[in-house]
């Protein structure tokens, strides 16, 4: 028996890779599936099922390409209802794999289909559990995201979770290895732990969602609580995975196209695409192509790109750093954007070296911010809200970057203003879109919140969050 966790950092995502006797499944595959076909083959291993846990809203699955290249069936839980072929197996369907088997335990609540598959082993013990986004460690699925679809309140949707969780995953064996589809840092729960692999009983300790004594209606209000709006690129990734979408392979050929400067601005202007810089901020920062939105591809690149930009069929033209095109195309097209047009070849100095404009953005160090400093300056922190109540600046205003675009407003048309967050990535991010949108006043403050402490600015320590209405502005 193999069992391999396929983890993905930039997506906080699990796959998995199951080998018994030579015979193989996957469950919930990344988009780009050639590394698993050439594991198989390495491993002599004849793919039987492709496993989904539930419609997916963070990423685009491999599922669909996986199956048309191997021929494996793919598996849903009861009630899914893809636009393409698959086995929607009952609860309690067992399938085998070598002398392996696969148990369906219908858990829904996060969505409706929502899986949980249960490994016994060769002797029919149970061994681990792929908990999809149903159990994650430390937390539960979010039950908000299926509320349209389910024709339910996220309330009622809570509430199946919490008979699912006590009815199908509670009663098993406190040495069941956890195998979650997400991690820390994933928008798909609230406070999962860094860990990606648990046994059950360390969980029911540890699990706020699974004390034992816990009943539903508390289940339900600390399950709520709390829910951040979820970013708006999830309903176009679960329509993606229902009904299909392009081979990626496709999607990359298209997208790594090199476009000289004057083909590039073409293509801009004809097309109305959006620019996306992905160099880091700081080089970024000193000469960019006017109206960049700029997001680096050593950030958590991919979730912000799904919660920025609108609509995944927007047309995008790409500066990458150099070498690491095809990376940016192919981290784009595991939360379903598709529509790459190309990238700028040579960088940025082709660019200048043709006479285009250029756009910058004024960075400062702490230590200026600190001579510049009064009461009144403008200064807005763009980390999230429960950053903000832990520690800012007294006059910063939170702007979190997650909802910018419903800020702008609130940033001064003329006045000189600033930026920070807490190392300078997402106040970067900020800077762009801010003066994408006409913002030319403003200031981002280099290395964030730590920085701001080292040079001896005051902060603000911990709010406790029962006063923080009669504190937020």
């Amino acid at each position: 028996m193999n069992i391999e966790q396929i983890y993905t950092g930039c997506l906080a995502q699990g796959a998995y890779y199951i080998a018994s006797k030579g015979e193989g499944a996957i469950i919930d595959p990344l988009r780009e599936v050639q590394p698993y076909i050439d594991r198989m083959k390495k491993d002599g291993v004849r793919l039987k099922y492709i496993f989904e846990t539930h419609f997916h809203a963070d990423f685009v699955s491999g599922h669909v390409t996986l199956s048309e290249k191997t021929g494996a069936p793919i598996i849903y839980g009861p009630t899914a209802q893809p636009s393409f072929d698959a086995i929607i197996a009952e609860d309690g369907q067992t399938f085998s794999i070598g002398d392996l088997t696969i148990k369906v335990l219908h858990t829904p609540g996060h969505t409706m289909e929502s899986t949980t598959f249960l490994l016994i082993d060769s002797d029919g013990n149970d061994h681990a559990i792929f908990s999809g986004d149903t159990l994650f460690l430390g937390d539960v699925g979010r039950p908000d995201l299926a509320q349209k679809a389910a024709h339910m309140t996220q309330e009622d949707l809570a509430g199946l979770l919490y008979d699912s969780l006590r009815t199908k995953i509670m009663p098993l064996s406190d040495e069941v290895i956890v195998y979650p589809a997400h991690g820390a840092g994933s928008a798909c729960g609230k406070n999962m732990m860094k860990e990606t692999v648990d046994t059950l009983g360390n969980q029911k300790k540890v699990n706020y969602a699974l004390r034992a004594d816990m009943t539903k209606e508390e289940f339900i209000q600390e399950v709520t609580e709390g829910l951040l709006p979820p970013p708006a690129y999830f309903p176009m990734n679960v329509q993606l995975n229902k009904e299909g979408y392009k081979d990626v392979e496709q999607v990359i050929s298209h997208g790594t196209r090199e476009l000289d400067p004057e083909a590039f601005e073409l293509v801009a202007e004809t097309s109305e695409a959006l620019v996306l810089d992905t160099r880091d901020g700081e080089t970024f920062s000193k000469g960019f192509v006017p109206r960049s939105i700029h997001i680096s591809i050593d950030s958590n690149f991919a979730p912000w790109a799904g919660a920025l930009v609108a609509d995944v069929s927007t047309p995008i033209l790409i500066v990458a750093p150099e070498g690491r095109e095809e990376e940016v195309v192919t981290r784009l097209s595991r939360v379903g954007f598709d529509n790459t047009l190309g990238y700028l070849k040579g960088g940025i100095d082709p660019w200048k070296e043709a006479g285009k404009e250029i756009d910058t953005v004024e960075r400062i160090n702490p230590d200026e911010l600190k001579n510049r400093l009064t009461a009144d300056l403008p200064v807005f922190d763009v980390r999230k809200e429960t950053e903000w109540y832990s520690e800012r600046m007294p006059a910063a205003e939170n702007t979190p970057l997650d909802y910018i675009n419903d800020h702008l407003a609130e940033f001064p048309g003329e006045e000189t203003f600033y930026l920070y967050c807490a190392s300078g990535n997402r106040s970067m991010i900020a800077s762009s879109i801010l003066k994408s949108r006409g913002y030319h006043n403003l200031i981002e403050v280099r290395g964030g919140i730590k920085g701001i402490k080292d040079s001896g600015i005051e902060v603000t320590d911990y709010v406790c969050p029962s006063t923080m209405k009669s504190i937020k502005k």
